[in-house]
Formats: C-alpha cells, structure tokens, sequence
C-alpha cells in the first residue's frame, strides 16, 4: 500500500473525487468566513462578560478589545481567543470537506501524538537556550526583548497579562499552527499534487508561510522576513515529522519568551506592533528555528516517529493517473 506524507493527506487518505480540485477552495472560503464569524460571537461574549460584571463605560471597553495601540489584557485575551477560534474550524472542515476524522488535521496518525509533543517543548526550550546566547552577542536595538531600559514595575496589569498568556496563548499559537501549517499546508499540498510531489511539498510550504506573515499586517520588511522564515521552517517541520505537534511546541514557547521579555522590559503594545524593525532579530531567530529543525528532525528519526500515512484505495492512485509521491 502506498504511504503519503503529511501534505497530501486531503487528496490521497481523504476522499477527494473526480473534482476534488473544489474541496480546498471552498473549504479556504468558509474557513474564512466562520473566522469572521467567530469573532463576533467573541465579541458578543466580552460584551455580556462586561454588563454581568457591571462595568462601567462599557463602550469603551468594547473598543479597547480592537485598539491595538494601547494593548490591555482585555485585548490580548480576545486577540488569543480568536486565534484559537482556528483550531475547531481547521477541525471542522477536514471533516465536511475532505470526509476524514478531523483528528487527520493534527498528524499522519490521525490524531494529536501526546507524547512526541511533550518531547517537543524540552527540544523547543534547549533552541531558546541556544537564541537567547546568540541574542546577547548581537545589537538589540529596536528589539521588544531589548533588556537595556531595566526590568518594569510589577503591577495589577503586569498579573493580569502574565494570567491572559500563561492560559490562553498556547491555544493562540496552537489556533495559528492549525490553520496555516495545518489546513492550509494540505489544501495547497493537495491542490498543487498533479504537479508532482516536489512541486507539492514547496507549495506546502511556502504559500501557507506567506499568507502566515501577511496575516500579521502592515509591519517592516525585517518583521515580515523573520516570520516568513519562522513559517517555513514550520512548514518544513510539519512535513519531516508529519504532523503539528513540533510547531505547536516552537510556537508556544517562541511567543512565551518575547511576551515575557515584553512585559519585563518593555510593554505590550510594542510587542504586538512592532515597528523600526532590525536585520540584527534575524540571526537570534534563525538560530532558534535551525537548531530546532535540526533537533526535532533528528529525535523524529532516533524514535522512529511514523511521517506518512497510508493512502486510501482509491482509482486517482491506483491507476497511476496522478504522480506517485
């Protein structure tokens, strides 16, 4: 029987059918729109959250939950949550269009591998050892790590953000993780097969990390390069390993350690906007996410972690009418 990497789960394991081409399509389409739709449900959330607390100028609390220059945790929960929001609907389309187990999202083994995860986050946590050693031997200008200013004041507010990230953002880079090296690397992966599996496993990769970067707004060229190249080493690693789970890890502890160099160094609202960026962020990150490649690839083999999965019987592969992978 024929296995078949991660990126191609939608066309080969999945039941695609003769005109399956439309399934990606319409699944990208109504992904976007159930996130718009989440969005207000949170909205409406925060709303009756704020007149059952009995808060007073409730308008303009509703406002500050948009108004990113002047981030509260407030904000920064609603902005998590609905980032998260992408986990159920990544779920949720692999279900309705590709007619597979929404768990065929998370890994080539149909489901989220618990173990390989938590192995992950010790791999993680040594390639942030190795980016905050290469971080002190290069300027920091500019950075929101920047430690030059002095440690802040702990505050109510300092409390209430370390709560909002501690809970809330490994289901925010989690959400990220599901949606652009989840979904969206098998919608193009499977969109782009015909093509052969080289030119699949580059669309895989690089469209999800483009649309990743763009998502983020308006923002320098060294920002918009740092996160292209933070997605496609994501994308790499979602395909070397065959499921998400050494993403999530990178993720989380990646927005863990430049929230918590924010909030004692700097604010909030620089972390989330950051403007005058510097080439010098480039060699700390890359440090990061190359070792990490290294690592995660490397354990992924010492452990014999399964990378493909076994393609569904079907007459667009058996017959030999689309490429082999």
């Amino acid at each position: 029987m024929e296995r078949v990497e991660y990126h191609l789960v939608h066309r080969y394991v999945g039941r695609w059918g003769s005109p399956g081409w439309w399934r990606p399509v319409a699944g990208l389409l109504t992904g976007a729109l159930l996130m718009v739709v989440a969005q207000f449900v949170l909205l409406l959330g925060f709303v009756l959250t704020f007149l059952a607390i009995g808060t007073d100028h409730l308008r303009d609390r509703v406002d500050r939950l948009s108004d990113t220059s002047h981030v509260t945790p407030s904000l920064l929960a609603n902005l998590n949550l609905s980032l998260a929001a992408a986990i159920p609907v990544a779920l949720l389309l692999t279900w309705v269009f590709h007619r597979l187990r929404p768990g065929w999202v998370c890994s080539v083994a149909g489901r989220l591998r618990w173990r390989w995860l938590a192995l992950t986050f010790v791999l993680a946590f040594i390639a942030l050892l190795a980016t905050v050693v290469v971080g002190s031997f290069v300027p920091a200008a500019g950075d929101p790590a920047d430690s030059s200013g002095g440690l802040n004041h702990w505050t109510d507010t300092t409390r209430d953000f370390v709560i909002v990230i501690v809970l809330l953002t490994p289901l925010q880079a989690a959400g990220e993780e599901f949606a652009f090296r989840g979904y969206l690397t098998q919608a193009f992966g499977g969109l782009f097969a015909p093509l052969g599996p080289r030119a699949a496993r580059v669309a895989a990769v690089l469209f999800p990390a483009l649309l990743f970067a763009l998502a983020h707004g308006a923002q320098d060229a060294p920002v918009f390069v740092d996160r292209f190249a933070f997605g496609v080493v994501s994308g790499i690693l979602v395909i070397a390993t065959g499921g998400l789970e050494a993403g999530i890890a990178m993720h989380v502890l990646n927005n863990f350690l430049a929230y918590g160099f924010a909030l004692a160094f700097s604010d909030m609202t620089s972390a989330l906007n950051p403007t005058g960026g510097s080439w010098w962020t480039l060699p700390t990150t890359l440090t990061q996410s190359l070792v990490y490649l290294a690592l995660a690839i490397w354990a992924a083999r010492r452990t014999g972690l399964a990378r493909t999965a076994e393609a569904r019987p079907a007459p667009n592969v058996l017959e030999g009418s689309e490429p082999r992978v």
